[in-house]
Parts: C-alpha cells; structure tokens; sequence
C-alpha cells in the first residue's frame, strides 16, 4: 500500500506539472509556457503564470487568432535553468509552435544559442541579455518593454532627481545587492558606467541564491551606511532583504527595487514595516483596465480562472497578461503578411514580434488604456520602449506613482552596439544586412 501511495504522488506530481489544457493538431497555434508555481519563486512566478494562461483562455473565448484556437501546455522549471531547457527540448517540436517565453534570464541565456537554428523567438518582456536589444546581431531575442540596463538606468535617474540633478550624485555611495546569477549580474555594466559619469561610488554585494540568508549582505550595508540600496532580487530574496533591512535599521525610503521586485508578494509578509520602499514599474495595477475586467467576465465568472479571483489584476499578475498579449499581438502581426486566419510558424512570427506596432488607439481597443505604454519594434530595435515609473508602498498596497522615465538612449545605444559586437565576434555572427532586415 505503501509502494502505491508513493507510485500516487509520483503520478500526481508529474501530472501537475503540466496543464492538460488542450489538444494539439496543425489547426491551432501552440504556446509552450514555462512556468515555476514550485520552489522558493513559485510565489512570484505563479501569478505572473496564471495571467497568461487567463488571457489565453480570454481570447479562445473571443474566437481565438482570428479563427484561430490557441493551445498551451505548461512546463514546470522551477527556475532552474537545466528544467527550462528540458522543457524547450519536450515542447519545441510541437505542431504550431510559436514562441517561447523561458521567464527566467539563466534559462535565456541557455536557450539564445539554440533558438536560430530551431527557428524560434523567445520573448523575454523586461528580462534576459540586456545587449538583445539590438536585433541585427540578436535575430531571435526579443527583451520587449525594458531590459536591466534601461531599468538600472531609470533608477539612477530617479535618485539623482530626488538628490536635485545628476551633479549631485557625486560623492554618494550606492550599493546594489542582487541576486548572484545571470540576472542579477545584468545591471551591473550600466551601473559602473554611471558611477564614472557621476562620481558616485558603487558597492557591489551578492546574495547567494535563491537569498533566504543575506545577514552577511546586509553586515556590509550597515557598514559601509550607502545613501541608496537598489535590490535586484526575485522570490524570497525580496522579501527576505526587506525583513533584514527593518533588522538592521536601513530606511526602507532609501532602497529601490527591480520590477521583478515590486509586486504584492514582495512586500505582503513585510507590510507596514516596508512603508516607503520603492520599485521600478512597468505597468499599472488593478482591477480597472478593460482587459481585466474582460478576464473576470468571461474567464472568471464562468468558472475557468487559473488562480485565485483576488490575485487578477496584480502586478506580475497583469505583467503576464501583457506578456501574453504582446505574444498573441505578434501572431496577428505575423497573420496580416502570412496568411491571416492561419497557424503561423516560429519564423513568422519572429517578423511579426519585429514589426509590432501598438499605439496608444491599439492599445486602447484591446483593453490596456493606461497599463503600459506603447510599442514599437524594427530590425534594429527589438525592445520597442524603454520606459518605466516608479511606485511605492504605503504599507498595505502599491500606491504613489512617478511621472514615466525613459532611459538615456546616448549612453545605452553604444553600451549594446559594444556588446552585440563582442557576442557576434564570439559567436561568429554576421550583422543582418538590410535584405534580411525586410524578409
């Protein structure tokens, strides 16, 4: 009884990795979604997951593509990066396969190289190789509405206005305490680029993940007393430096977060000890957009939300429809060239995530007035905004929004031409010529 007790468990683990949502045939457009709703992240990844999956089933409820019925299946990574490419490896073969979403910068990293011989974009909204935004060098990568660079950018900014112009950041000390991996490591370059502009001293100090232990880390912030602490966390580690922050006497007014580090699940077991914290934001939260009360109508109301009712319109609750949405919008793109009404293929949809142009009135009409802003992306471009605010908590929920910031294109375009041209030396890689650019 024992032997099959366990052999239960097995199975019913296993089945719940994936979601056996659909089946697959050569008449549906297929979306492979890589989700962690297990391990020390699960309680960001899974929102960020469900809002995906709420607004596929959205647009399968409103007649799909253009006719066209989207199928998913979801793969459990649990943030690492060998299940991710375990699970690209299972669902990239599938019939009508689209795009990958890895949700995870390590597992980007991982599956960068494979994605131009599969034919295969991978969107990264917010996430992944920062110098992906050059798509002459990165056909295949897409780092759609920001990347770590633009974000660490954006804060600098940020501090220097509360500090009265980027002249007055002379002299003040900054630390970073980030995530020790691939993500973490990003904003880094920016960052020491901007200290030699600006004369402010940088402190670098890692948290060994997933960051449940970081009374080391914050030993050295409460010794070296830095004007500012960012944090480029993700899960635990969020919370977790928050809590350590309050131990150690660190104004929470003084710390500034990554979005991956500004959502409920950040901040909730914290709540009113983190008054005054402050994370970059790139997009709204709520329940007054269109598209989120469509979800709770036509999803929710019939009994087929994938989560809990009170999480839909969340931060990385409405990140994930957006992610979807940009995903879904490219398709469409794609369908306008290609055949629309039809199940189109990852290189088609590749030109489609290229020539993506959502303005304000496209937005409007498919119901995100007022979550983000709009997009635009080309050959050259493969970010399409690199715009975000920064909100903070009142103690129970994210409230007071800044004006929008657009990070400083004269120091971020040379910074990713330098580093596309360093990866395409590595790599071998030929810069697209503008023939390729148009196919």
């Amino acid at each position: 009884m024992k032997s099959l007790a366990i052999a239960f468990a097995a199975a019913a683990a296993l089945a719940g990795t994936l979601t056996p949502a659909v089946a697959q045939d050569t008449k549906e457009q297929f979306f492979p979604l890589l989700v962690y709703r297990t391990g020390p992240y699960a309680p960001n990844g899974t929102p960020w997951a469900n809002g995906k999956q709420d607004y596929i089933k959205l647009v399968n409820s409103q007649g799909g593509i253009n006719g066209v019925k989207i199928a998913f299946e979801e793969c459990e990574t649990g943030y690492a990066t060998d299940k991710g490419v375990e699970c690209y490896e299972r669902l990239k073969s599938r019939p009508g396969v689209a795009v990958f979403d890895p949700q995870s910068t390590g597992i980007t990293f991982a599956l960068t190289d494979k994605a131009p011989s599969d034919k295969i974009p991978l969107i990264t909204l917010g996430y992944g190789l920062s110098a992906s935004q050059d798509g002459n060098v990165f056909k295949w990568n897409f780092p759609l509405m920001g990347s770590y660079w633009t974000g660490a950018d954006i804060l600098v900014q940020h501090i220097a206005k509360r500090e009265g112009g980027l002249d007055k950041l002379k002299g003040k000390k900054i630390a970073l305490v980030y995530h020790d991996s691939p993500f973490g490591k990003e904003p880094i370059p920016l960052l020491q680029e901007r200290a030699k502009l600006h004369g402010f001293e940088l402190s670098l100090i890692p948290v060994t993940a997933p960051g449940v232990e970081q009374k080391s880390a914050w030993l050295q912030v409460r010794q070296q007393r830095p004007d500012y602490v960012m944090l480029w966390g993700w899960g635990v580690m969020n919370s977790t430096a928050l809590k350590e922050a309050v131990a150690t006497g660190y104004p929470r007014d003084k710390m500034y977060g990554v979005w991956w580090a500004g959502a409920e699940p950040d901040v909730k077991d914290v709540g009113a000890n983190a008054k005054g914290y402050h994370a970059l934001a790139l997009n709204t939260a709520g329940t007054q957009p269109k598209v989120i009360q469509d979800i709770l109508k036509n999803v929710h109301d019939k009994g087929q939300g994938t989560g809990p009712r009170d999480e839909v319109g969340q931060v990385l609750y409405t990140r994930g429809v957006i992610i979807q949405m940009l995903t879904i919008e490219a398709v469409k793109r794609a369908q306008e060239r290609f055949g629309k009404g039809k199940v189109m293929t990852g290189e088609q949809v590749r030109w489609g995530m290229e020539n993506l142009a959502l303005d304000q009135k496209k937005l409007d009409a498919l119901g995100f007035a007022g979550v983000l802003r709009p997009i635009s992306t080309s050959c050259q471009d493969h970010m399409g905004s690199t715009w975000a605010r920064i909100h903070t908590w009142d103690g129970a929920k994210w409230g007071e929004m800044s004006d929008w910031y657009q990070a400083d294109d004269s120091l971020l375009k040379p910074m990713v031409k330098a580093a596309a041209d360093k990866y395409a030396g590595e790599k071998k890689i030929t810069r697209r010529s503008a023939e390729d650019c148009g196919s």
